[in-house]
């Protein structure tokens, strides 16, 4: 099997992401992107995506970038990880780059970044960076 198809059956069992209508859109060596639209049911009481969208797609955006680089026999989970909420997530859709800073066979250090887009207009709203451990099936 792929890595891609691996990583694309693995995201499709995600009942979370389907909740929160998120899509994988690409994977690549160390690297996983994901958008998620900002539903009514996702939103805070000011009318922005709330903080747990932007941490769940930010999250799995970097597991799935760890996940492209570790044996087929293994999955990944966060042992931590930290988001610096840096902007209202203000828009219609979000979009989180996942990569990996540092690969090992016993932690994974990894990182990424959640955009807000309004039309044209792409804005940073959050950084994280934490920590995957593989996991045997």
């Amino acid at each position: 099997m792929s890595i891609a198809t691996r990583i694309q059956a693995s995201f499709d069992s995600q009942s979370m992401m389907a909740t929160l209508g998120a899509e994988l859109v690409e994977t690549g060596d160390g690297t996983a992107t994901i958008s998620a639209p900002i539903l009514p049911g996702s939103m805070q009481q000011q009318g922005f995506g709330h903080a747990g969208l932007t941490f769940s797609i930010g999250d799995s955006a970097a597991g799935y970038a760890a996940l492209t680089l570790i044996p087929e026999d293994q999955e990944v989970v966060t042992a931590e990880i930290k988001i610096n909420l840096l902007a209202p997530a203000k828009g219609t859709l979000l979009i989180a780059h996942g990569r990996v800073i540092k690969p090992g066979r016993r932690l994974i250090v990894v990182a990424s970044d959640v955009y807000a887009i309004t039309g044209n207009t792409e804005r940073h709203i959050a950084s994280l960076m934490g920590t995957m451990i593989p996991v045997d099936l």
